[in-house]
């Protein structure tokens, strides 16, 4: 493999590579290295400051090594001729050789692996949605959508599909099978999918879209954000995780044909194991004080605890499918937003399904009416109960469910818990805007 490598870099004309990685949060790092340096880093390794990285390491345990992972190899397409770069994805590896527990990529890899003991596959196909603003020489920069369409709105002459052309040109040069892209429902507002697979690629695959609309936008004197609710009043930006399992051998193992669902035993457990964890998983896959303003009802955004077929106000949806195409059969997580560490999502995700199939959990009947013009008291007698309204109340329900704690890890749970508590905090005691409208002159 480093043979191959050393010589599709040579044929590339490559002279930088980033080798990179992400911390607890999601923020993407990279370590650049000379052409010349990368045989060697291919066989070794290089050591880097693990203390300086959000939750990785103690400073009496700083030394880490970034482990470049062969298959992620990619060209750079935006970078210059004269500099051609290169990217690999790296795990991380404490000085002992070990995979390091701190690292989002190596808990979901374990993970997988268990999975795969059990004979899954578990595929993951995420739903990135974003908005591209104008840069309009304002610090902060204030969020002006960069157009006025709306949902799947086609204009001939519309700089933001041509934006969103260049986007998807980059990234199935960087090898992702990209399937459609579309106008969101806000002005501003862009989704591109791209094609499921294994959720570890598809976790790679994930964290190259985010930074490739942001190196495209800005070439184009725009700015994309993933933050969840940028804008007051209009909708915000989810990442819907549609999710199978297969075989070793391909076939979809949430397929049943003789079911009103088509889904088999194994899927509702799989449903019930995530419905009787959503609480605390919403924590990790809307990890922002910025998500729960999205997830509040009225946007078309999934609060209430319960699956459904098609129907789009619940929290696990089940995508209608075509005859013949028991391969496309999944289940559709609609709470997590994109500014969730795509590997420890993934990861979550993947262990509360795991728990609901280890315990043969039962999910609550489908509920196809429309939740968001259910009352109070209708949601009660239906036993649908409802994801936490702040950052707080979320992670109150992580620290509580040990099965999250367990799967994710103490070093990971620790440092992330720790983060996110403090950022409630510096939340907290600001005072906004709105207060001062509301109270200066009538407190």
């Amino acid at each position: 493999m480093t043979t191959e490598l050393l010589a599709r870099a040579k044929e590339d004309k490559i002279h930088f590579i980033s080798l990179q990685f992400t911390d607890i949060m999601g923020t993407i790092k990279s370590v650049t290295i000379p052409m010349g340096k990368l045989e060697e880093v291919l066989t070794e390794g290089i050591w880097f400051d693990g203390s300086s990285i959000q939750g990785f390491a103690r400073i009496y345990e700083s030394d880490m090594v970034l482990v470049p992972d062969p298959v992620t190899y990619r060209v750079l397409p935006w970078s210059s001729k004269e500099r051609r770069r290169a990217r690999l994805i790296c795990d991380i590896h404490g000085p002992d050789g070990k995979p390091s527990l701190s690292s989002p990529r190596t808990i979901l890899k374990m993970l997988l692996e268990e999975a795969q003991n059990m004979g899954y596959i578990y595929n993951v196909g995420p739903e990135l949605e974003f908005f591209l603003f104008k840069h309009n020489g304002e610090t902060p920069l204030h969020p002006v959508p960069h157009d006025i369409g709306g949902y799947f709105d086609f204009s001939p002459r519309d700089e933001a599909q041509r934006v969103r052309s260049e986007i998807i040109l980059a990234l199935e040069a960087m090898g992702i099978n990209v399937e459609m892209s579309h106008h969101e429902v806000a002005a501003g507002q862009h989704e591109i999918d791209f094609r499921y697979a294994e959720a570890l690629t598809t976790a790679d695959n994930a964290v190259t879209l985010k930074y490739t609309v942001r190196a495209v936008a800005e070439a184009h004197g725009l700015h994309a954000s993933f933050m969840p609710k940028p804008i007051f009043g209009i909708n915000g930006s989810g990442m819907h995780i549609h999710q199978s399992f297969s075989s070793p051998e391909g076939k979809n193992l949430f397929y049943d044909s003789t079911d009103d669902y088509n889904l088999s035993k194994l899927a509702y457990k799989f449903i019930a194991g995530q419905m009787a964890h959503a609480r605390a998983l919403s924590a990790i896959t809307a990890p922002t004080v910025n998500s729960y303003k999205r997830l509040t009802p009225g946007y078309e955004a999934p609060v209430y605890i319960c699956w459904a077929h098609r129907n789009r106000s619940a929290l696990i949806r089940v995508p209608a499918t075509r005859a013949g195409k028991e391969a496309a059969k999944r289940i559709e997580l609609r709470c997590p937003d994109p500014s969730a560490n795509p590997y420890l999502a993934f990861a979550a995700t993947l262990a509360t399904g795991m728990d609901g199939i280890k315990n043969n959990l039962k999910p609550q009947e489908a509920v196809n009416e429309d939740l968001y013009h259910f009352s109070r008291e209708e949601r009660e007698n239906r036993d649908i109960a409802t994801l936490p309204a702040t950052l707080a109340e979320a992670l109150d329900e992580l620290q509580a469910d040990a099965v999250l704690l367990n799967a994710l890890g103490k070093p990971i749970t620790d440092a992330f818990i720790r983060a996110k508590r403090a950022e409630w905090e510096e939340y907290r005691i600001q005072v906004t805007s709105w207060e001062i409208q509301r109270y200066l002159e009538t407190a």
